[in-house]
């Protein structure tokens, strides 16, 4: 366990940011998940913005590497284009 008052403060704080980060990056795999699994083109056009500004910010702040995030983006778009109208 930390002994100095900086270090028990720095373990308090990832204890938190970890919190918040697993339910970002959660939710995201949830919407990946959810833009994965449609059918319909209009659902997926609609959902595939909002997925990517949520892998964008999920980069932004080093929840997930940028690569990653531009990988997901570009298979989803690929996705969304092979659907038919």
């Amino acid at each position: 366990m930390a002994n100095h008052k900086s270090a028990k403060k720095r373990s308090r704080q990832n204890k938190s940011r970890n919190l918040h980060n697993r339910y970002y990056a959660k939710t995201t795999r949830n919407a990946v998940r959810a833009l994965r699994h449609t059918t319909e083109k209009e659902t997926a056009l609609e959902l595939l913005p909002k997925v990517s500004s949520m892998l964008d910010k999920l980069a932004k702040i080093n929840v997930i590497h940028g690569n990653k995030a531009a990988n997901l983006k570009s298979s989803l778009a690929l996705h969304v284009n092979k659907l038919a109208s």
